[in-house]
């Protein structure tokens, strides 16, 4: 279904440069990357526009309006989500996802990676050696980062990625700011950790697209849910840990379990709510 596609990578960030090599390894595409549609007006990550919708909203619409007044049927995106871990104290955290949208058979497939494997920050400085501990704890100069003025009129400095151009940056931002807000730069152009996720993504992607149903070789067919209750080794009560997953096909919904998905059929009981609670 995929095979010898012209695909459409709807992206200003470069994320073509991990995502193309695989698509034409894999699936004999050739990959083109959108130049007409400014993917910036559905959110940015540094606030100049607010994202409205939710990442997989998002990501839909930004692969429909990337094929809109194009010869193209079919279309890959990502979106990502940065902020603090949801369970682990002081942990960034970051969300990715990706899409590849066929307009043509009206299949949309996504995969998802989350990780504590970014590094994502943001501090409000006040001088110059503030800010160089900040960056060097953000992995600056091979991570780009932002600049931004606080009070005022709103300055935004993007994509520094040399040491006297943070300087500079940070100097003009001080003739008219106590106080600057710094953050990395999340743009996958200017962040290798980010695009390090990102190729592992298309890969998962890839996965998910050759997994097909048994039943009408319809492709995308994955997990839709995970069951709890693995069974505890000492009282065989159970847990909160993973027992199976369900796989099913989004076009005739067959399903199917998939018993002791992480190769264990009992849970220490140090993770029972019963024996250790």
């Amino acid at each position: 279904m995929f095979e010898k596609r012209n695909i459409l990578i709807v992206s200003k960030h470069k994320k073509e440069e991990v995502i193309s090599p695989f698509f034409a390894k894999y699936f004999n595409s050739n990959c083109f990357v959108s130049n007409h549609f400014d993917t910036d007006i559905l959110g940015t990550f540094c606030g100049e526009i607010d994202r409205k919708e939710d990442p997989i909203s998002t990501l839909r619409k930004k692969c429909i309006m990337g094929l809109e007044n194009s010869s193209f049927d079919i279309a890959i995106g990502s979106e990502g989500s940065f902020g603090s871990h949801p369970m682990i104290f002081f942990a960034a955290f970051s969300e990715e996802y990706m899409m590849i949208y066929d307009k043509k058979n009206q299949i949309e497939i996504i995969a998802k990676e989350s990780t504590t494997n970014t590094n994502f920050n943001e501090k409000v400085v006040s001088d110059i050696e503030e800010l160089l501990i900040f960056a060097k704890e953000a992995k600056f100069p091979s991570h780009g980062l932002i600049l931004k003025s606080i009070e005022g009129e709103t300055i935004i400095k993007k994509g520094i990625i040399e040491l006297n151009e943070l300087k500079s940056a940070f100097n003009e931002l001080k003739k008219i700011n106590k106080d600057i807000l710094v953050l990395t730069d999340m743009r996958a152009m200017f962040n290798p950790t980010r695009m390090k996720i990102l190729k592992k993504l298309t890969l998962k992607l890839i996965k998910k697209i050759k997994s097909t149903c048994k039943k009408c070789n319809y492709p995308g067919f994955d997990v839709a849910e995970v069951k709890k209750g693995l069974p505890c080794e000492a009282c065989n009560l159970p847990t909160d840990s993973t027992l199976s997953y369900i796989n099913k096909c989004n076009n005739c919904l067959y399903e199917e379990i998939q018993w002791f998905p992480n190769k264990k059929k009992y849970e220490d009981p140090m993770y029972c709510n019963f024996c250790n609670p």
